[in-house]
């Protein structure tokens, strides 16, 4: 069965449903569009990067976001492009038949006028000749008519007959033009261009089918990839080590100092030289922190400086104990390359100067003397640089064993309840530089409080307000009564501005303003 036999009569319907399969096929593409657009997104989603194991898996989670971007890009190449230019292929193939089809229509309309009109003409002309023969006749039977009427009246009803019989033979002619026309129309014309309305219309349909598998196809041929990367990611997860990643942290960060002393007790109730205490939580004896007046020094606030303070040195003293060792041991690796590269230069330097004193023509030997003396000179600078850093690193790590030691001989002491003081902010020490400071002074005393700064450092200017590096949560009060500490009270959510570098102090800003140092002891990092 075809269109052009079982739906001759069927026109405005063929037109309905081609343009339905028209508008399927390009809201299939539309869909496809969209698809390609949200497997694009989602690929990119799936792009950043971490370190350690993360690493691992957000390489296998690159891979299926590849994966995805060859998805969508199958998608948009072989269903959204293809299927879009068929789409206007079809387009206009199907304009073109309707086209024909209206054309046709209309010939066969136009036939069918002329039938209508050269009719009507037939059925005037036959009206006015008989009507013209009847009025011939009334004046042929009329007495009074003249001879000369009679004539005139026959004549004109003989025009009339001629006319209406031309007007028969006109009709009768273009009658049958349009049933030969109407045959051609309904058996021939019209059938064809149905059966390639057909036939284009099954193409269309076979082609989305097509481009329905396309896309699970595009799906299935990532599928092994897809699961090999989500294996991938399974295993990244356990790689996790947490035990690792403690000793990767400890090793990445610890200092190497010794753990503080006691604080000794200082009696400052009877004017005496008082000896500085090396545990203090001030500078050492060379550094003693004093109260503020005439002729006194700034005092630093623990027992070594802040680093943005300390000048970088060759050696790495300026860094902590085991950050020193580690530095060196870096430094000397690298000389150690260097010279083993410019002994391997200065070797084939060697060779390439016998070469050419055996073969003359290959070159000049005297043209290499400059290189090798260079190579000679700076062999010579790396071995005394690889001495100078190996007794740099003996120092340092008699100095990391010694200060091991210490540690292990001293117990740990942990932090103070919260309702003693904290380690720096003793009242007691407060108050007696006070007094200390009104006996070396004759001015009487102020009315308001006579808390003196023991960490005096706190009062250089911080640096521009930056962002938090992290958040916090206060485990003990502490009042901030020296310049540069701020207070805070127990169970008080922070902003972590500054780490400790070493010293026992933190940097932390409060929410409702200030910045200032506290004990690291006192603080719990929390996650961000």
């Amino acid at each position: 069965m075809d269109w052009g036999t079982e739906l001759w009569d069927q026109f405005e319907v063929l037109e309905r449903h081609t343009q339905w399969g028209l508008d399927l096929l390009d809201r299939y593409v539309k869909f496809v569009k969209e698809r390609t657009d949200v497997e694009q997104a989602y690929a990119k989603q799936l792009r950043f990067s971490q370190q350690q194991s993360f690493v691992q898996l957000l390489q296998e989670v690159n891979d299926f976001a590849g994966q995805r971007e060859l998805v969508a890009e199958n998608l948009s190449v072989r269903v959204c492009l293809e299927l879009a230019k068929y789409s206007q292929e079809m387009k206009q193939e199907r304009k073109m038949h309707f086209q024909d089809g209206r054309r046709a229509q209309q010939q066969l309309e136009s036939g069918f006028k002329q039938l209508e009109n050269s009719k009507r003409k037939f059925e005037r002309d036959c009206r006015e000749a008989e009507k013209a023969a009847q009025n011939a006749e009334r004046l042929d039977q009329d007495i009074n008519a003249t001879k000369a009427d009679v004539e005139k009246a026959k004549q004109h009803a003989h025009l009339r007959g001629h006319m209406a019989e031309e007007s028969k033979n006109e009709y009768a002619a273009q009658l049958q033009r349009f049933n030969r026309d109407q045959a051609h129309f309904y058996f021939s014309q019209m059938p064809q261009i149905f059966d390639k309305l057909q036939d284009m219309d099954e193409r269309r349909a076979t082609r989305l089918g097509a481009g329905y598998g396309l896309l699970s196809e595009a799906e299935l041929q990532v599928v092994p990839i897809i699961a090999k990367c989500l294996e991938g990611m399974k295993a990244a997860a356990d790689a996790v080590d947490a035990k690792n990643d403690s000793q990767v942290l400890i090793e990445l960060h610890k200092s190497g100092f010794a753990r503080p002393g006691d604080v000794e007790f200082e009696d400052f109730s009877q004017p005496m030289n008082r000896v500085p205490s090396d545990s203090s939580l001030g500078t050492p004896s060379e550094g003693r922190p004093e109260l503020r007046g005439p002729g006194r020094s700034r005092a630093k606030r623990w027992p070594f400086s802040k680093k943005n303070k300390t000048v970088a040195t060759e050696d790495f003293s300026h860094l902590p104990p085991e950050q020193q060792r580690k530095r060196l041991q870096q430094q000397l690796e690298e000389r150690n390359r260097e010279l083993q590269k410019e002994v391997d230069q200065r070797e084939a330097l060697r060779k390439m100067k016998d070469v050419y004193e055996k073969t003359p023509q290959m070159g000049d030997p005297a043209s290499l003397e400059p290189r090798i003396t260079e190579t000679l000179s700076n062999i010579e600078r790396l071995k005394l640089e690889v001495q100078k850093y190996e007794a740099w690193l003996v120092e340092a790590e008699s100095r990391v064993l010694s200060n091991r030691g210490d540690s292990l001989s001293r117990p740990p002491r942990p932090p103070d309840p919260p309702a003693s003081a904290p380690p720096d902010s003793s009242g007691g020490s407060s108050n007696s530089g006070s007094q200390d400071n009104r006996e070396s002074s004759e001015e009487p005393p102020s009315e308001e409080g006579q808390d003196t700064p023991i960490y005096t450092e706190f009062d250089e200017d911080f640096e521009e307000p930056a962002s938090p590096i992290g958040q916090c949560v206060a485990i003990y009060h502490f009042e901030g009564s020296s310049e540069g500490t701020i207070s805070m009270v127990e169970g008080e959510d922070l902003s972590l501005m500054e780490e400790d570098k070493g010293d026992g102090w933190t940097r932390v800003r409060r929410k409702q303003g200030g910045e200032g140092y506290v004990p690291t002891s006192y603080l719990r990092v929390t996650p961000s």
